[in-house]
């Protein structure tokens, strides 16, 4: 029986070859929002590994968008140069799609490298920034500065910058965006009721908190072209038991965004309360993609644990979900859509430098990789 996993999906109308997902994962490797020859290797490897689509990792529309010092911004000419290069290098070289993540870190910006500890860093330090959220809450009570509660100005300010950076991403090349609005960052903060305690038009009630990310979405729908793909990645609950963010609101959203226009979700959890209590193993969050995917017949990937290729393939063919995203398995191994395709007796595009690693692949060569040398 062929194998789902390598069949081919189009979202609005750009066709994926497979549905194999590179998840966004965070290198807190830029250089002042920048990205560097770390991104161009990270996300090149993936690139000629065969898989269907590429998702950068969370890029901020400001720079006060950005999760740590560390993380990329798309909001300058600087950076879009720098992303485009790293686009255009993948699309020479690789046979992929090439998506972005687009988000604002609302009151969890401003932290250290994971490596340096994580830990929030205070406005007054040259490094940091102060932060914004739906309400002047702060994520933790342990270190973490108390964000300003966005005022209608701030909220267009965040509205134009997504739109911007959407019409930087479409001029780079990318020709999918994932607005991110899961993990607790602030497209989330407005839709928990543990972040978001307005009590205007953007808190209170599931369509209030919905208002501004359903804003923004239309916002962005407004200047990505059509025939690209434009979809959400959320959080389906928040984990923890005194929030009405669950499955059932996160259901409504999802039917809300399709109602929008949107052509994907990209279904994860958690993120936005160090209160969370987590059920994790192989898998455990696919039964969320399952549910809105059923509710909704919305395109759908499932993330969270996903490792081993029979694994994904049930996942498709049994269907929870329409795609896979997979972030820790990718960084273990690049090259993990070739072993699947292989364990499933199916075709993974390959770079013709690397057919001699392994007599099992199949398929054809990246077209065009390397390209032919023109005289001058």
């Amino acid at each position: 029986m062929a194998s789902q996993l390598f069949s081919p999906i189009t979202l609005a109308g750009i066709e994926l070859r497979n549905r194999i997902i590179v998840a966004p994962m965070c290198q807190y490797s830029a250089d002042e929002g920048v990205a560097t020859d770390w991104h161009l290797m990270h996300l090149g490897q993936y690139a000629v590994s065969g898989v269907g689509l590429i998702i950068t990792e969370a890029v901020g529309v400001e720079m006060a968008g950005r999760i740590s010092p560390g993380c990329l911004s798309l909001c300058t000419d600087a950076q879009e140069a720098s992303l485009k290069r790293v686009v255009e290098f993948c699309q020479t070289f690789g046979n992929t799609t090439m998506g972005i993540q687009l988000g604002h870190a609302g009151r969890k910006g401003s932290t250290d490298l994971p490596w340096l500890g994580g830990k929030p860093i205070a406005a007054a330090d040259p490094r940091g920034w102060a932060t914004e959220a739906p309400s002047a809450t702060p994520y933790a009570p342990d270190g973490w500065e108390t964000p300003a509660a966005l005022d209608e100005a701030g909220m267009a300010r965040i509205k134009a910058a997504f739109v911007d950076a959407a019409i930087r991403a479409d001029r780079i090349g990318f020709e999918v965006a994932e607005l991110h609005a899961a993990h607790g960052y602030l497209l989330h903060q407005f839709l928990s009721p543990l972040s978001n305690l307005r009590s205007d038009a953007y808190g209170g009630s599931l369509e209030n908190r919905m208002r501004f990310p359903l804003e923004v979405f239309d916002a962005v729908a407004e200047v990505w072209p059509k025939h690209k793909a434009l979809g959400v990645r959320f959080s389906a609950t928040d984990w923890v038991a005194r929030s009405s963010w669950d499955i059932t609101e996160s259901t409504c959203f999802a039917a809300a965004l399709k109602a929008h226009g949107c052509d994907f979700i990209d279904v994860s959890s958690a993120g936005n309360s160090p209160e969370q209590n987590i059920e994790v193993g192989p898998g455990y969050q696919t039964g969320f993609a399952a549910e809105i995917r059923r509710e909704t017949e919305l395109p759908t990937m499932a993330v969270g644990q996903i490792t081993e290729p029979h694994q994904a393939e049930a996942v498709i063919r049994s269907g929870q979900a329409d795609m896979v995203a997979l972030a820790r398995g990718m960084l273990n191994n690049p090259r993990w859509a070739w072993h699947a395709a292989e364990a499933l007796n199916a075709q993974a595009a390959y770079a013709p430098q690397y057919m001699r690693s392994n007599r099992a692949l199949r398929g054809l060569p990246i077209p065009g990789n390397p390209p032919v040398a023109t005289k001058t």
